[in-house]
């Protein structure tokens, strides 16, 4: 950016550690539904070189609407997209935890962290979408099952990002003297997402932080605090991510957003209330286009 560009807004620096946008750290989740993979990357470096703290995709294989449109894969996106940016952070907002075993999920993050050179989040969460599944032939249980399965694979994960092999039993997952090497460095926070009681109070005894949608936040945000304290835990050791937006494949998102109108006093007031970063969502160029001119604004 040009000094002149510069004039009246933070530098990338500022914005990435949230003084340039009310002291709350700003991502963007790009769309990968309806996209293709040249968009996404130029997307990503766009919002790198403009300083945002973090670029996040989600998990899906094909749209609940328009099943023909293109679909991007999650950790092969974040890979590429590691690959291809300097020092935005990248992650996964969030994955599903039954669409991919944890070791090789482990494993997967620890290549991407290895390659982004330490900027990965790994955001995980019980998923919500059975006619996907069933699409894939993916086991899709009931929620309580698929509470269980989460807090075992972020044991199984931790377990094997410890660095030395791993033998444990599980009616889940089985490990029998795994290893999960190159151990990530250093080892990616992981934030559960969670939009119920029993979710929030998973992601306070399991997790390094809440990954929040924002229409739901202010409704749990006390739960969550409260399982915190019964989990042994203080507020200081947690991260709260807070989503904003989903829309639809090819519709601008952006139009007369406060994130766009007022940035700073917006970021100020989900700070307020409790957020220690939020992330945007973007879906077409014209919402990267505007996400980049008020960078730092």
């Amino acid at each position: 950016m040009s000094e002149a560009a510069g004039m009246g807004r933070a530098s990338a620096d500022e914005l990435r550690a949230g003084s340039g946008s009310g002291g709350l750290p700003i991502g963007v989740t790009l769309g990968s539904i309806g996209v293709d993979a040249a968009w996404w990357l130029d997307s990503a470096r766009r919002l790198d070189e403009a300083g945002y703290a973090g670029v996040w995709c989600w998990d899906h294989f094909v749209s609940r609407g328009n099943r023909t449109v293109p679909t991007l894969e999650q950790w092969t996106t974040l890979a590429a997209t590691a690959a291809a940016t300097r020092r935005i952070g990248i992650g996964s907002f969030v994955t599903n935890v039954m669409n991919r075993h944890p070791a090789l999920l482990a494993r997967m993050a620890g290549t991407v962290q290895a390659i982004s050179g330490g900027r990965l989040t790994l955001g995980i969460g019980i998923g919500g979408h059975p006619a996907e599944h069933r699409a894939y032939g993916i086991d899709f249980p009931e929620v309580a099952e698929r509470a269980a399965r989460l807090e075992e694979a972020i044991a199984v994960i931790r377990a094997l990002w410890a660095g030395a092999p791993v033998t444990r039993p599980s009616p889940f997952y089985p490990l029998h003297d795994a290893l999960a090497l190159p151990v990530p460095v250093p080892r990616p926070r992981i934030l559960v997402g969670a939009g119920t009681p029993a979710g929030v109070r998973l992601a306070a005894r399991a997790g390094d932080g809440w990954a929040v949608e924002s229409d739901t936040f202010e409704a749990l945000r006390e739960r969550y605090f409260e399982a915190l304290a019964g989990a042994g835990r203080s507020r200081e050791d947690v991260t709260i991510l807070v989503g904003f937006g989903s829309g639809r494949s090819g519709v601008d998102l952006l139009t007369d957003s406060p994130w766009i109108e007022a940035p700073a006093e917006t970021a100020a007031r989900w700070a307020a209330a409790g957020a220690d970063e939020v992330t945007v969502t973007a879906r077409t160029t014209a919402d990267v286009d505007r996400l980049v001119a008020i960078a730092g604004r």
